[in-house]
């Protein structure tokens, strides 16, 4: 669904005239006789809030421009209003996957969109010589619209904002054809990423096309032996989506039409794993902030364990034989699972073989720290399992602080500790404070190129519903 939005806030204007008019709704269509239109000046420039995350653009609806044809004008988005109001390089703020900060020509009596990416703000500078007339600025915004079969309408306010902010989250990174991990950043299916997503999607929604072709997409773009986006985990990770979206919608056509695949992947999969059940992939992958861990290897396991039973459980429904895929769990399960550190490395021990006393004190161990948005339904879940109530406490602290800092959609990755002496996402930094945004990330999202609005953190609304309904 596509929607043009007003400005909800002024942030900062310079050499600005009539402003206001930008509030005004009007149709969208260039006249002769606009009486409300405000004036860009030379030199001047405008910093617009649109008081929510968008996946898109910003639409110029002009009318004059001086003595001259065209006026050239800088153009920056932002998720945050530190990277709306930043260069290239400024804290790592890239044109990576989807250009937000660029120069363009706008003519007179022109309704022109520029943009296809993530943002809350824009920032809009006269680099010209002569004034330009707007008579709207919008943003268009596309957003996946349908109907949902659950909601949460239970009367803690937390909650509900944190179920409302993840279900924006995914609506948004759904907004295409296939679904991406974030809007601002490259649009390549991640099918390891999907998991999470598909739990959110599925309880919103029930049965969706664009799952089904997200997972046929990245099935047909790997030929056996290629593993899904060049990870061997991403292709486990298939066989568990493929599997939990049938237990949820029991489409039979589709989880028959992966029938073939799942098993050449499952008898690939199975010649990595030795006899006395050490693994030997190419690489392992659980998420970033377990990358190079001494856990990363434990959680490859996990996944791996989680996998084949869920693919036995696929196959044997379809009177199919299952016996590589429980000849692999049982070399898998001779070896223990130790978690040192890790808590989604436990939440996915909980998952793959349950959870001892150790593990459970892990988990609770420096409250939300070590936390990750990716992971946050399986931790959550793991907790849940023997203490609901800390589990619900820790959603709303760790989900919680977002919103205070500001959030409108679920980032790519959230540290507790970032909250400390640091600005929300809507605000400049005092003197002495941290930006949230720019100054803090790793791997590949440092800075600016951090993503605030990921799919991958909206898994917590399968941990809401479940909650909500006393699971």
């Amino acid at each position: 669904m596509k929607q043009y939005i007003l400005p909800k806030k002024i942030v900062l204007e310079e050499q600005m005239d009539n402003s206001s008019n930008l509030f005004i709704k009007k149709h969208l269509q260039i006249e002769l006789n606009e009486q409300f239109y405000s004036v860009l000046n030379a030199n001047g420039y405008i910093v617009l809030d649109f008081g929510k995350e968008l996946c898109g653009g910003v639409r110029l609806l002009t009318f004059w421009t001086g003595n001259s044809r065209q006026i050239k004008l800088h153009i920056r988005f932002g998720e945050s209003l530190t990277e709306c109001c930043s260069n290239i390089g400024d804290k790592n703020a890239t044109n990576d996957h989807s250009p937000r900060d660029f120069f363009v020509n706008v003519p007179f009596l022109s309704d022109l969109t520029f943009g296809q990416t993530g943002f809350r703000f824009v920032r809009i500078d006269n680099v010209s010589n002569e004034y330009i007339q707007f008579k709207s600025i919008l943003a268009e915004n596309n957003i996946f619209y349908r109907k949902t079969i659950y909601n949460y309408n239970g009367k803690d306010v937390v909650i509900k904002k944190i179920f409302n902010t993840a279900k924006r989250t995914i609506n948004l990174c759904a907004s295409g054809n296939f679904i991406w991990d974030g809007i601002k950043r490259d649009r390549i299916v991640w099918i390891g990423d999907m998991h999470p997503e598909m739990l959110a999607l599925v309880t919103l929604y029930g049965e969706l096309k664009i799952i089904e072709d997200s997972l046929d997409f990245v099935k047909e773009q790997t030929p056996l032996p290629n593993w899904m986006n060049n990870f061997p985990t991403y292709s486990m990770w298939w066989i568990i989506i493929v599997a939990d979206y049938f237990i949820r919608t029991n489409n039979r056509k589709f989880a028959f039409n992966q029938l073939e695949y799942m098993k050449g992947l499952i008898k690939q999969m199975n010649d990595c794993v030795q006899d006395d059940g050490t693994i030997n992939y190419p690489h392992y992958f659980v998420d970033w902030q377990t990358s190079g861990s001494i856990d990363e290897k434990q959680g490859v396991r996990c996944i791996n364990i989680i996998a084949c039973k869920k693919a036995i459980g696929f196959l044997e429904g379809f009177n199919e034989d299952a016996v590589v895929a429980k000849e692999m769990l049982s070399k898998l399960l001779k070896k223990e699972i130790v978690v040192e550190r890790q808590k989604q490395v436990i939440g996915l021990k909980y998952f793959a073989v349950g959870l001892n006393e150790k593990d459970k004190k892990k988990l609770l161990e420096n409250g939300v720290n070590g936390f990750s948005t990716f992971m946050s339904y399986y931790i959550l879940k793991a907790i849940a399992s023997f203490d609901k109530e800390k589990a619900v406490e820790m959603l709303k602290e760790y989900y919680g602080a977002m919103l205070n800092k500001g959030a409108t959609t679920f980032w790519e990755d959230f540290d507790i500790r970032w909250t400390e002496n640091s600005c929300r996402i809507d605000e400049f930094p005092k003197a002495g404070e941290k930006d949230i945004h720019g100054d803090f990330g790793a791997h590949c999202y440092i800075g600016f190129r951090h993503s605030l609005c990921h799919g991958w953190s909206a898994g917590i609304i399968k941990f809401i519903k479940e909650i909500d309904n006393g699971v």
